[in-house]
């Protein structure tokens, strides 16, 4: 059976004929296969009989065009054959084909695995173990592109190769420090008014009110200051960073700059963890002058301390070791958060739910590693006596 066309000539016309070998059914397609002749051979591929066959063979080899509808009715061909419970012995189309053929068939057509949870306690340990793998996996693969970020760092400022890229640094600085202000510090702000109403609550039943400049100071400048602008970089840059990479990855830019020679830690990470370094420190000064400019103002309408009042204190209760201390910290979360940011964007697959996957888990990775090391820097600080 052919399929006709009156008005396309007869060499690119699509055609599809079938053959009967003993227990062996062979369907020979040709022509172009496109979306423009799907509605005609969509009915001859439904009104061919498998009989008492029970092998089938698919030769492609003479279609001379192929779209991702002809791609598709072969595909469902096919499928159709190994439903029925038949053997397809050999399918076979030209070489620069089997690309679209292996898109269609195995990533837009694979039907999704439901796996039925258990409630058992072997169930329970299997979870346990897979999830452990999968961190100490994930934790192996970071710290190996920690290594690669620091080798391409060291050669981007020593080497007389390196080409550590300014402007693309600046921007970086830019987008993380400069544009990140007005959301830092009115956060800060809230957070210096919050907690200076509740330390101010709590000091007032003891006649202590005084001391709530004092919880303040030590509280935002050693702890919350770095910690909640850390957090909110996370959410607001590092995020960014796995968005970017992985939409780049998913439209295939990555493995054009690939081909044609750029270093892509050069180009993408390095700019992106520099900028950040660079300018998490500052915003964390920035926001621990704005939760103190909101501590103030929450001391005087609620206590009534004035704002000289209200430096003196602040100048006793504090040293420059708590103000450091804070600040100090900020590079290296910086560090974790770039560094998680860009590796989770190089791990997006070649689809949109992989962007919005990755992206949320960078988030989520990058927060709980940084409240993990600010437990870490708290306790090192404590046995220094810092």
């Amino acid at each position: 059976m052919t399929v006709t066309d009156t008005d396309v000539p007869a060499d690119t016309r699509p055609w599809l004929r079938t053959e009967r070998r003993g227990r062996v059914l062979r369907l020979t397609a040709g022509g172009e296969w496109i979306v423009r002749y799907a509605a005609r051979l969509d009915p001859q591929l439904h009104a061919y009989d498998l009989g008492d066959a029970n092998e089938v063979e698919i030769d492609g080899r003479a279609i001379t065009r192929l779209d991702s509808a002809g791609a598709w009715l072969l595909v469902r061909t096919k499928r159709a054959v190994e439903e029925s419970g038949k053997t397809v012995r050999a399918f076979t189309l030209p070489d620069i084909y089997s690309t679209l053929i292996h898109t269609i068939d195995q990533e837009h057509t694979a039907p999704p695995v439901v796996i039925v949870p258990r409630h058992t306690f072997s169930a329970l340990l299997e979870r346990l173990g897979r999830s452990t793998v999968h961190v100490l996996k994930q934790g192996y693969g970071m710290l190996g592109y920690l290594g690669r970020v620091t080798v391409e760092w060291a050669e981007a400022i020593y080497s007389p190769r390196g080409n550590l890229r300014v402007p693309a640094l600046i921007h970086q600085v830019e987008e993380i420090g400069i544009n990140a202000l007005p959301i830092v510090g009115l956060l800060a702000f809230l957070i210096g008014i919050v907690l200076a109403y509740q330390g101010a609550d709590q000091l007032r039943r003891f006649g202590a009110e005084i001391f709530t400049i004092n919880l303040l100071g030590v509280g935002v400048l050693r702890e919350l200051g770095g910690l909640v602008t850390a957090i909110i970089i996370a959410g607001r840059s590092g995020s960014a960073f796995t968005a970017q990479i992985g939409t780049m990855k998913v439209n295939e830019e990555i493995d054009a700059m690939q081909t044609i020679g750029i270093n892509t830690v050069d180009a993408l990470v390095l700019p992106r963890i520099l900028g950040l370094i660079i300018a998490l420190p500052f915003l964390t000064i920035y926001a621990d002058v704005m939760a103190m400019v909101g501590g103030a103002v929450m001391c005087y309408f609620d206590l009534g301390i004035t704002f000289p009042v209200f430096m003196r204190q602040l100048h006793e209760a504090i040293s420059m070791n708590t103000f450091l201390v804070g600040v100090i910290k900020a590079p290296v979360f910086a560090l974790i958060i770039g560094l998680v940011g860009c590796y989770e964007g190089l791990q997006v697959e070649r689809n949109a739910d992989s962007v919005g996957r990755l992206t949320t888990r960078s988030v989520v990775e990058a927060i709980f590693l940084i409240i993990v090391l600010d437990a870490g820097f708290s306790i090192l600080f404590s046995i220094l006596k810092i």
